[in-house]
């Protein structure tokens, strides 16, 4: 997944994005609320974790923004402030869910795939992507295509994962190097290519119909 970590206090905001990246997400940060709100619209995102009580633009607002412009990104908001009236007002203003501090690394992670999983559609919320016969099980970590297991390395997983989430979408380079390598510049190599040519033949190879596609001058494409 690609997250957003919108927190101002630095001990969090590391600890957090230390958790996240062990566990393969690519992970951007912000530490008040206007380059929050700018990151949240200008990129895109599988999950927000926001703050509640931030610098230049509080979270709610921040939050409030958002949903009446139409972003529907889950939001995991983050706060100090844990009794349930605060808890109300924050899933009112459009949380998906809501973690008092302190709190365990687990917990949020728990929390975090819950939401992600309740925001895809059907076939993502049953915990599982599917495109055509190929299908990722998010809680098992485990690809099968027509039932046969697939061993992927992380990164391949990774990779996976996002083609799988845009589906029959032509997916760019710089897209791929944003989210599955936390990359923000070209390293002018050919890891790419690289990683897809393998993950081509472990997903494709033996099968009469391939499903990674390359889209020329553009990037990559999984399914029609």
């Amino acid at each position: 997944m690609r997250v957003l970590v919108v927190e101002d206090d630095p001990q969090t905001a590391a600890f957090l994005g230390k958790g996240l990246r062990e566990e393969g997400h690519a992970v951007d940060h912000a530490d008040n609320g206007k380059d929050g709100l700018f990151l949240a619209t200008t990129e895109t995102y599988d999950v927000i974790v926001l703050d509640r009580m931030l610098p230049g633009l509080d979270g709610l607002t921040l939050l409030r923004t958002l949903r009446g412009a139409g972003n529907r990104t889950p939001v995991l908001l983050l706060s100090a402030l844990g009794d349930v009236d605060h808890r109300v007002e924050g899933l009112r203003a459009g949380s998906d869910d809501y973690l008092a501090k302190p709190f365990a690394y687990t917990e949020l992670s728990a929390r975090l795939d819950g939401i992600v999983r309740r925001a895809g559609d059907a076939t993502a919320g049953s915990g599982k992507l599917v495109v055509a016969d190929l299908v990722l099980d998010l809680l098992r970590h485990e690809v099968t295509r027509d039932g046969r297991k697939i061993a992927l390395q992380p990164r391949e997983y990774r990779l996976l994962e996002y083609l799988m989430r845009h589906p029959g979408r032509a997916v760019t380079r710089t897209m791929l190097l944003e989210a599955v390598w936390d990359y923000h510049f070209d390293p002018q190599t050919n890891i790419i290519d690289v990683h897809v040519s393998r993950l081509r033949q472990k997903i494709d190879a033996g099968f009469a119909r391939p499903l990674l596609q390359t889209v020329r001058g553009v990037g990559y494409r999984l399914g029609d």
